[in-house]
C-alpha cells in the first residue's frame, strides 16, 4: 500500500528545524537505505519508499518563510490554478447549487478578469481561488445568496486589502462583482 502524509501550510514554520534528520531521510535515494537511531528510544528509524509527503502552501501569505533550497530539492512542485475557466467547476456550481448557468458564466468571467488584474498588479500567488465557492460548512448551502455573501464578506474585503493604496481599483472591482450578482 501507499501511504500519504499531508502537511497543510508546510511553509509556516522553519522546516529544517521541524523535520531535522528527516530532511535527509525523505530523499528518494535515501529511503529505506539510510537509517538513524532515535535519540530517546534508541530505535532505528527510516522512511519507506511507499510514504508520500504532500506539502501544501499558500504562496500569497507574505508572513510565511520561503521554502529553503535544501527542502525545495526534496519535493516536486505543482501549482493549482483557480478553476474559474474549467467547465467541470462551472458544472459543479450549476448542479450542486442549482444556480442558473448564465449566472455561473458571468461569475466565472468576472473572477477571471479579477484574477488577471491581480496577477498583473501583484503576482499570480494572490489570485482568488475557486475554493471560496465550494461550500463545506453546514450553514452554507451554496445557493446564490451564499455566493453573494462570499463576495461581499470575504472576497471584497480581501480586494480592499490587496489594493489598500488604490481605492479606485477597489471601487471598480466592487462595482463589477456587484454587477455580476445583480445581472
Amino acid at each position: 500500500n501507499n501511504y500519504y502524509c499531508i502537511i497543510d501550510e508546510i511553509n509556516r514554520g522553519n522546516l529544517s528545524k521541524i523535520l531535522g534528520e528527516l530532511m535527509l531521510l525523505i530523499e528518494s535515494d535515501k529511503r529505506e537505505t539510510e537509517k538513524v537511531v532515535l535519540p530517546y528510544s534508541g530505535d532505528l528509524f527510516y522512511v519507506p519508499k511507499n510514504l508520500y509527503i504532500i506539502g501544501m502552501m499558500n504562496t500569497a501569505d507574505r508572513s510565511l518563510a520561503l521554502v529553503d533550497y535544501a527542502l525545495r530539492r526534496r519535493f516536486a512542485f505543482y501549482e493549482v490554478e483557480p478553476a474559474f475557466t474549467k467547465p467541470e467547476f462551472k458544472k459543479y456550481l450549476i448542479n450542486k447549487n442549482n444556480i442558473n448557468s448564465d449566472f455561473v458564466e458571468q461569475l466565472c468571467s468576472k473572477f477571471n478578469k479579477v484574477n488577471s488584474n491581480i496577477e498583473e498588479d501583484l503576482n499570480r500567488g494572490f489570485k482568488i481561488g475557486h475554493s471560496y465557492f465550494c461550500p463545506n460548512l453546514k450553514d452554507r448551502k451554496g445557493n446564490k445568496k451564499d455566493i453573494e455573501d462570499i463576495i461581499i464578506y470575504e472576497i471584497l474585503p480581501l480586494l480592499e486589502e490587496y489594493w489598500y493604496d488604490d481605492p479606485d481599483c477597489v471601487i471598480q472591482w466592487k462595482d463589477a462583482l456587484n454587477g455580476a450578482l445583480n445581472d
